[in-house]
């Protein structure tokens, strides 16, 4: 099944999302950096540009930026005048990405802010900053409550809340699981399923990468 699922992939990839040079380039650029091959792929990048233009989303943030892949399928998306802002704990990752995005035309519409991203959401939400329209989660899977609670404190009526890698294999499902990051998902979910202000959904997914999934929220009030 794993062939076909990765068959499959391709075959909707190369039809619906298929990576020009500047992405292409960021993929191996990364790739001989060493960064970890967690990059989202092709196919959730369309998505993540679609979620930008359906929402109309002017301001996007962005917890975990690896490389900047994702983050280039979110910056072309947006209008004239919009902003990604995006969050690495890593100085060489935040390095590379500044590099892939501007390879790619992108970087004056993206702010690298480097630290630890629960400081830096806490800097954020002090510093009085307009909501977002639209937050895609890719960090760390153990902190994802956290990561979730300060996207709400930072988001208006309307916005969307996207959280990457939710199925883990589907180990999710096991709640005596000693791994913090499936610990973390389910608290995140639960957290979703119980907040009045959130409406949730989750997709499971199969592919070249196996078996994951991610989840999808907007903020009600």
């Amino acid at each position: 099944m794993q062939e076909t699922w990765a068959a499959v992939d391709r075959y909707f990839g190369e039809l619906l999302a298929p990576e020009d040079e500047a992405l292409k380039e960021c993929v191996e650029a990364n790739r001989k950096a060493g960064l970890p091959s967690i990059d989202v792929p092709g196919l959730l990048g369309k998505f993540l540009d679609l979620m930008v233009r359906i929402s109309g989303a002017r301001t996007v943030l962005e917890i975990g930026t690896l490389g900047g892949y994702s983050t280039i399928w979110l910056a072309r998306a947006l209008p004239e005048g919009g902003q990604v802002v995006t969050l690495e704990i890593d100085p060489n990752h935040a390095e590379i990405a500044r590099q892939n995005l501007e390879r790619a035309g992108v970087l004056d519409r993206v702010e690298i802010t480097l630290g630890p991203a629960l400081e830096t959401l806490s800097a954020l939400y002090e510093g009085a900053v307009e909501p977002f329209d639209l937050i895609f989660i890719d960090a760390d899977k153990k902190s994802l409550p956290e990561y979730v609670d300060w996207s709400l404190k930072l988001s208006h009526p309307g916005t969307v809340i996207i959280v990457d890698n939710v199925v883990r294999d589907g180990k999710v499902l096991d709640p005596d699981s000693a791994d913090p990051d499936i610990q973390g998902v389910r608290r995140m979910t639960e957290m979703m399923a119980s907040n009045p202000r959130l409406s949730a959904t989750a997709f499971p997914t199969v592919g070249a990468r196996g078996y994951d999934g991610f989840a999808v929220a907007v903020v009600l009030r």
